[in-house]
């Protein structure tokens, strides 16, 4: 199986997550398939973008027309005639399968099996996430029957978050956002004894899907005739939650519920089965016979605490064997006549699904187990089955993680009081900084207050090197100094984890609640005062190793210091590391609004170093008001992994870095691609007045002024923010201006279509107040009213964007819609073809982006 997917290179040297994200010529196509070996890498593709497609094995044979259709159909009829006669075929006649020929789909679950075994575990955590956000079903086992091991997928589902409010009314108080390894709930599992006619995947659907929207959160047979039985996927073990959203209307269960599935049956993967028992609340055993060999392994479940029933189809099997064998069970495993449930095909499904849910919500009411993943893995270790987070490098990196976030009580405090060189030093350099800048370029300052200025960010820089770096932040910088580049990328997940449960119950609202805690006003603002509850982040650790850098630095520079005596000089290296490996890295510190330039320039010039003849870079940015969806746009569109949530995260604004693949570099004329979220430096100021709107405007120009690209997000509104107008029309006057698209990201109706040429022209010709001021304070001539009358602005060029709504249905229990996922793949698509021909700004070299970051 692996040899047929292209995946057997990978065995030794696993697929990492940065092999995955690379941009290659066919990240510009929307391309199906035409060979086993394309399977592993167009799901990995269509999952980064969310599309709920991402398990279609579909390919598309090189072949004349007119041969498709009759091979297609032929092969669809054997394999109906296959299932249909499933209960008449002998075990034996799995021992003639044979693997997939390259005009038969793999089956998904083959794919998803190999494709995890051929993976890193940050690659296998990036999978696990994708497809949590596309509502399928994830992997909890991971069966390698070839190397007799089957391991626990703990790391891999550690990193996913999920919301749901617990009762109605929605409220405050209602609440709750955790990772799905640590919250408890109880588990229903759903498997099969030899044979069964009726499809545990199906029936595991219709139980989560409310009213008539049918939920394929489980991959069964039905969704893509035509594919090939299982070959590695059996004793794979998958798990999906219900997760209520407040409305009595949707909600089928009032309190979260967890949903096992076991592929295969159960004799066959005897200790997944008994994991089961030991971890699920009931557990529904799906049969058309009984025989004598599954009635032994099921009385030996005698004493088990767990609920079993049986679900049977009367005109399958032999009825009077069953019969007695159940009858010998009942008292064994403590059932009644109500456990055992009959389906037959011609029953009205609708009332059997009733019934099913009806037993799962008494099941969920009534004092019964309730496990967290975390515990389920505990079980499993005892059982003999492997857990991939035991590895002894995640382990070291969680135990350092530990006795760091240890030590935090209060994340204000800790900031205060370990975090020494940030908050009023960090601010008052900044501003001096800034007013150096500005005496700089105001033509013929008097040199007496420049050297005033001097002297004075000298003291502050003096009194910053005075300090030692915390215990904390040591221990910080030592884990990512570990030689090992694994256990390096381990800690720095633990730490977002670790410093975000320290964070959580300060942050525990709903999304609105917390959108209300930021102010509306936008005059003079004292920038210390926070815009939203910021939480502790690593940011805030690479913040204070930046300072110590910049502090030394700037004591280097004005010779107070012999550059021998260096201490922190590695830093910028040691960040480095972590940009390279996915972390996004911020750019414009989030508390002070202000760029730390030495550190930056540090940063870049070891990118230089690193990079070598592979140094060409573009550089695109995402500007909006926070919670527009940019963020998730960007991650979305290449595989990123900036902050999202409305006002919950940090403010500054990040990079991250993805590479072009040496064999495309030449055709799109760059090597990387740098990636500039604004997070939530833009506020969205009603008026174009007041010191913090002059910021806005300035940080705005900054970040344009960088980019070749720029995607302005406008959301739900066609005013484009005023700091943002600001940024164009001073743009304009240098005649440095980005390839701009703008997008109008409709939140709630998926049915948006794309652009249209009449709400193109209403967005550019329209005047406003904002523009109007904005013009004014910008000087500009009276001939310029509106965005459209810009010289660079051509509304017929496709400037403009309609996307649709992210989600397909209600939260938390909605998947991504394909409409969105679609349209972001086009917007993807037209700016690579923009670099690619040349439409954005002159492509620059590392050297060149130094010297425009020390300029803007």
């Amino acid at each position: 199986m692996l040899s047929l997917l292209g995946l057997e290179t990978y065995q030794v040297q696993k697929l990492s997550l940065q092999d995955s994200l690379q941009i290659s010529s066919d990240s510009m196509k929307n391309w199906a398939p035409q060979v086993p070996k394309d399977l592993p890498w167009n799901f990995l593709r269509k999952l980064q973008a969310l599309n709920a497609e991402a398990r279609n094995t579909t390919m598309v044979l090189d072949m004349p027309p007119d041969a498709r259709p009759v091979e297609k159909e032929s092969q669809m009829e054997e394999e109906i005639i296959y299932w249909d006669t499933a209960d008449d075929i002998s075990a034996d006649i799995y021992s003639f399968s044979e693997l997939p020929t390259p005009d038969t789909p793999v089956n998904p679950l083959d794919l998803l099996c190999a494709l995890l075994l051929s993976s890193d575990s940050f690659l296998q955590q990036e999978i696990v996430v994708k497809m949590s956000l596309c509502q399928f079903a994830l992997p909890l086992i991971l069966p390698d029957s070839e190397n007799h091991y089957h391991t626990f997928l703990l790391w891999a589902m550690r990193g996913i978050v999920r919301t749901w409010w617990s009762q109605p009314p929605r409220g405050v108080g209602s609440f709750r956002e955790d990772s799905v390894v640590l919250f408890r709930a109880p588990a229903f599992a759903f498997v099969r004894m030899e044979v069964s006619s009726n499809s545990k995947s199906q029936l595991l659907n219709a139980v989560l899907s409310p009213g008539h929207r049918q939920r394929d959160c489980f991959w069964h047979r039905d969704l893509n005739l035509g594919t090939n039985p299982r070959e590695i996927a059996d004793g794979m073990v998958e798990i999906s939650w219900f997760l209520p959203s407040g409305r009595e209307d949707l909600d089928i269960f009032p309190e979260p519920v967890a949903f096992l599935n076991l592929r295969g049956d159960i004799g066959s993967h005897w200790l997944q089965f008994k994991l089961l028992t030991e971890i699920s609340s009931a557990v529904f055993i799906l049969t058309d016979n009984i025989s004598k060999k599954e009635y032994k392994l099921l009385y030996s479940m005698k004493g088990s605490a767990t609920k079993y029933y049986f679900i049977l189809s009367p005109y399958r099997g032999k009825r009077n064997t069953n019969l007695r064998f159940l009858n010998k069970l009942i008292p064994v495993l403590k059932m009644d006549h109500s456990h055992v449930l009959v389906k037959v095909s011609s029953t009205d499904s609708a009332s059997f699904v009733r019934r099913i849910r009806s037993i799962v919500g008494h099941v969920a009411r009534s004092p019964c187990r309730r496990l967290s993943v975390e515990e389920m893995a505990n079980a499993a270790r005892k059982l003999g089955l492997r857990v991939d987070e035991d590895c002894e490098e995640c382990q070291r990196a969680k135990d350092r993680m530990e006795r760091i976030t240890r030590k935090i009580k209060d994340s204000d405090a800790y900031r205060r009081d370990e975090l020494r060189l940030q908050g009023d030093p960090w601010r008052k350099a900044a501003q001096v900084e800034k007013e150096l800048c500005q005496v700089q370029w105001a033509g013929d300052p008097p040199e007496k207050h420049r050297a005033e200025l001097r002297h004075r960010l000298l003291e502050l820089r003096m009194q910053q090197n005075g300090h030692d770096p915390a215990w904390g932040v040591q221990e910080f910088i030592t884990g990512v100094s570990s030689a090992s580049l694994g256990e390096k990328q381990y800690f720095l997940r633990w730490m977002e984890w670790g410093l975000a449960r320290v964070a959580q119950p300060r942050l525990r609202q709903p999304p609105e609640t917390i959108l209300t805690l930021r102010p509306k006003h936008c005059g003079a603002v004292d920038f210390s005062e926070a815009l939203w509850p910021e939480p502790l982040g690593v940011e805030h650790f690479l913040r204070e190793m930046g300072q110590f850098y910049e502090a030394e630095s700037c004591l280097v520079e004005a010779g107070k210091l012999p550059a021998g005596q260096r201490r922190f000089a590695h830093f910028p290296g040691l960040a480095l590391e972590l940009l390279l490996k996915g972390l996004p890295l911020e750019l414009i510190d989030g508390s002070t609004l202000s760029t730390p330039l030495r550190w930056v320039t540090g940063l870049l010039k070891e990118l230089h170093i690193r990079l070598e003849r592979r140094s060409r870079l573009v550089v695109l940015s995402a500007l909006g008001v926070p919670g527009t969806g940019k963020s998730t746009l960007l991650n979305t569109m290449f595989g990123l992994r900036f902050a999202t949530g409305k006002g919950c995260g940090p403010r500054g604004a990040f990079m991250q870095l993805i590479t072009v693949a040496e064999s495309f570099s030449q055709d799109l004329g760059c090597d990387h691609i740098l990636v500039i979220d604004s997070g939530g430096l833009i506020g969205g100021a009603l008026t174009a007045a007041g010191e913090r709107f002059e910021l806005e405007a300035s940080l705005a120009t900054l970040i344009m002024g960088l980019s070749n690209v720029t995607v302005v997000s406008l959301a739900e509104t066609r005013d484009i923010p005023p700091a943002i107008l600001h940024a164009f029309l001073r743009l304009e006057k240098t005649g440095h201006m980005p390839n701009y698209q703008f997008v109008y990201q409709n939140l709630h109706d998926v049915s948006a279509s794309g652009p249209k040429p009449r709400e193109r022209r209403q967005l550019l010709d329209q005047p406003s107040d904002v523009s109007r001021a904005a013009v004014q304070m910008e000087k500009q001539g009276d001939g310029i009213r509106t965005l459209a009358d810009l010289a660079f602005c051509d509304p017929e060029r496709q400037h403009i964007w309609h996307i649709p709504g992210l989600w397909h249905g209600v939260p938390p229990m909605a998947a991504v819609s394909l409409g969105y996922s679609e349209a972001i793949f086009e917007l993807k698509r037209c700016l690579l073809e923009n670099i690619r021909n040349g439409l954005s700004n002159q492509n620059k070299n590392i050297q060149q982006l130094i010297e425009l970051v020390r300029r803007l």
